[in-house]
């Protein structure tokens, strides 16, 4: 039970920022049939549900490699015990964000939402601050020269078209 909460309280922030928050936004807009309105482009709609899909698949696997590989969370109080590199790991530095991201990128474009496409700026934004000012020095504290050349070859937030693999 203990493990369970412990994973379970990994999900805090992503429910809040991919679902709640979304939510109240896109329930406060007035809408003509009482469910929350989509995109009045059907295209558009489609291609932000398939890119929400994206980042929740993106999302739990990022998730289920800090578990298995990392031996922890992604949470700062409960953090992994072993540097993970592989997998998405291996392409940007952040993919658990970059992934969140991506579904609020997507509920901005499925439900045409400005006030969504913000609240993905501002995610962006303030994760940016909080992983050079916060994260970073942490990690390179916690794992040293293996962080540092993983740093030096992995961007933080523009992907890699080849995995990098460590010599």
């Amino acid at each position: 039970m203990k493990y369970f909460l412990r994973q379970a309280s990994a999900f805090i922030a992503p429910i809040l920022f991919c679902i709640i928050i979304p939510y109240l936004i896109v329930a406060a807009r007035p809408s003509q049939a009482g469910a929350p309105a989509l995109n009045p482009l059907p295209l558009l709609a489609a291609t932000g549900a398939v890119v929400c899909l994206a980042g929740l698949v993106f999302f739990i696997l990022t998730v289920r490699m800090i578990i298995l590989i990392g031996k922890g969370t992604i949470m700062p109080w409960d953090p992994t015990r072993r540097l993970v590199i592989a997998g998405p790991y291996g392409h940007v530095r952040n993919p658990m964000i970059l992934s969140v991201i991506t579904i609020e990128a997507g509920e901005a474009i499925l439900f045409a939402s400005v006030w969504l496409a913000l609240i993905a700026l501002l995610f962006f934004i303030v994760n940016s601050v909080y992983f050079i000012y916060s994260e970073e020095p942490g990690l390179e504290k916690r794992f040293g020269q293996e962080y540092i050349e993983y740093k030096q070859n992995v961007p933080r937030w523009i992907p890699r078209l080849k995995p990098w693999r460590p010599k």
